[in-house]
């Protein structure tokens, strides 16, 4: 379990820049060559968690929890698992927020924009990844998306990001009712990616979304 110290507001972040600079260089703790891992140590943020190779797919949950090089939770050997069956050779696994928490509820009620505009130049980076075809980007966030008022904005400016590079969307597994993209968890190794219309789907969050949800 991982529970937050306190606001990320109160932490020394690392930039995404530097945080890449420590992770492209050799680490005590594992192969590099094997993983991309942004920061290197643990703390209580995760930009990037993958493993290497030359035609990744891009799974995007909600905010990381404990998963690290050589040490995947269920979740992430799912990731892994349903990139090796699309035919991806590599995946990496990105969130929509990057303060760590086991459990979402425990994620801060207001989004630190140092944090957010740090995570999405680590998107930036890894949608410049796969240099021989569109990046390929798994909506993978469940209902968890319901959590906090900030998290469809976040995922509205990956959508731009995504937009400059012809990024393409994809979800795995049946949708919610409400259209939410299935969880990896429970889903079946040999699940098929399907075209996901990201930007339609957010319309869903309107203005009064959360306020009629208290």
């Amino acid at each position: 379990m991982h529970i937050p110290s306190g606001s990320t507001s109160a932490l020394e972040l690392l930039s995404f820049s530097d945080a890449l600079d420590q992770a492209l260089r050799p680490s005590p703790d594992y192969d590099v060559s094997q993983w991309l891992y942004v920061p290197n140590t643990y703390q209580d943020y995760r930009y990037i968690l993958g493993t290497r190779g030359e035609h990744p797919l891009i799974c995007v949950g909600i905010n990381p929890s404990t998963a690290a090089p050589g040490d995947l939770d269920n979740t992430l050997k799912s990731v892994e698992r349903v990139a090796l069956h699309n035919g991806f050779d590599s995946f990496i696994m990105f969130n929509v927020y990057a303060q760590r928490a086991t459990d979402p509820d425990d994620m801060e009620e207001i989004c630190n924009p140092i944090l957010h505009r740090e995570n999405m130049e680590a998107f930036r980076y890894i949608l410049s990844l796969d240099r021989q075809q569109r990046p390929a980007i798994w909506a993978a966030w469940g209902t968890i998306i319901e959590k906090r008022p900030y998290l469809p904005d976040c995922v509205r400016d990956m959508i731009a990001l995504g937009e400059e590079h012809h990024a393409q969307w994809f979800t795995a597994g049946k949708r919610s009712k409400k259209g939410h993209p299935h969880h990896p968890l429970y889903l079946r190794k040999d699940s098929l990616l399907e075209p996901f219309d990201v930007s339609a789907y957010l319309l869903s969050f309107s203005p009064t979304f959360f306020r009629e949800r208290k």
